[in-house]
């Protein structure tokens, strides 16, 4: 597997600009997922790595060999040993699982059917499968399916376009785990186009938040979920709660309390991100509990989402994501505290 590196990348179609200035680093065995919405630029930034299409500016790089660059090199989609897992996986539907898989072999591989066989082995499917048709397997057998079809030639890179879309929560879940335990064992270079920011945080070694256009913010996932680059990413990536306040030297006063922020140099009034696990529900006269009232409340399984209104001045909004049980009554009146430290951004003027 190689390093995939996008340089300064930009496309438009016609006056509509689709990429702005894109820089993306894949290091070698890793695992980058691009999370955004619809209409971000994600699939057109995948067409782009595969060569379906040429940037109008900007190079690609796959091992430090240029695939890619405006005006001048363009290597052929077939030449430049990338993999690629389309939405919805894309068998031949007239091909058994093992033709499917050796589609891109050479003709010696295709025929002793051992790279097939291998191929299948790492996506947890086994020689078993080779004689099926894609109709007699389920929707995540038939994802892992394509999954082996793009390693088995020994890629340097990997695409995945959306590779568990339309699958239900659990078969979505289970085939998730089995593409991310097959992408380690093969020590690829892949990534990951998706809209699901639970799918993006549980694979990506890092993950790229691509928002009209442009790359907002480039990191792990944790840093991602608790040190979003701005309010904007932080809604995107996961539920928050957002409250004033008024920062200096590493603590913040807002409407929940005194709390810690990582971002020393903040002073002054702030906007105060907040997730809602942070929020925890304590005795209403607890030490340093903020009383509210219970409005509702929505049952998830695992957890449950309660919604809160603050019994203060300013009858603040928030929810709080508990796994406790039983969850307190619509109408009870709680405490509530903020565990662990928060993100703080600059008030709008």
């Amino acid at each position: 597997m190689a390093e995939l590196e996008c340089t300064n990348v930009a496309k438009s179609y016609g006056a509509h600009d689709v990429l702005h200035d894109v820089d993306l680093v894949v290091p070698t065995g890793t695992v980058t997922a691009i999370l955004g919405a619809s209409g971000s630029g994600k699939t057109t930034l995948l067409r782009l790595i595969i060569g379906f299409i040429a940037p109008d500016h900007g190079t690609i790089t796959v091992d430090g060999s240029v695939v890619s660059a405006a005006g001048g090199r363009h290597v052929a989609p077939d030449k430049r040993e990338i993999g690629y897992v389309a939405q919805e996986g894309a068998l031949f539907p007239h091909l058994t699982v093992a033709k499917n898989v050796a589609f891109g072999l050479a003709r010696g591989e295709r025929r002793n059917g051992v790279r097939t066989n291998e191929a299948l082995d790492l996506v947890g499917l086994g020689s078993g499968y080779a004689h099926r048709r894609p109709h007699e397997l389920s929707g995540g057998e038939q994802r892992r399916v394509a999954l082996a079809r793009a390693l088995a030639p020994n890629p340097r890179v990997v695409l995945l376009d959306e590779p568990f879309s339309g699958l239900d929560a659990h078969l979505r879940a289970e085939t998730r785990a089995a593409v991310t335990t097959a992408l380690a064992a093969a020590g690829a270079t892949a990534v990951l186009v998706t809209h699901d920011q639970a799918e993006a945080l549980s694979m990506g070694d890092e993950v790229a938040v691509l928002r009209s256009g442009r790359l907002a913010q480039t990191a792990a996932p944790t840093t991602l979920y608790r040190a979003p680059v701005d309010l904007d990413v932080a809604r995107f990536v996961g539920d928050a709660v957002i409250v004033p306040g008024t920062a200096r030297s590493g603590v913040v006063d807002c409407v929940l309390g005194r709390l810690s922020t990582p971002n020393t140099a903040a002073a002054g009034k702030v906007q105060v991100m907040i997730r809602p696990e942070q929020v925890r529900l304590v005795a209403r006269d607890a030490a340093d509990a903020v009383p509210a009232d219970v409005l509702g409340h929505s049952y998830y399984g695992p957890h449950s989402l309660v919604q809160l209104r603050l019994r203060d001045a300013t009858q603040s909004t928030l929810s709080t994501r508990t796994f406790d049980f039983p969850v307190p009554d619509t109408g009870e009146v709680v405490g509530v505290v903020v565990s662990g430290s928060v993100a703080v951004y600059p008030s709008p003027a």
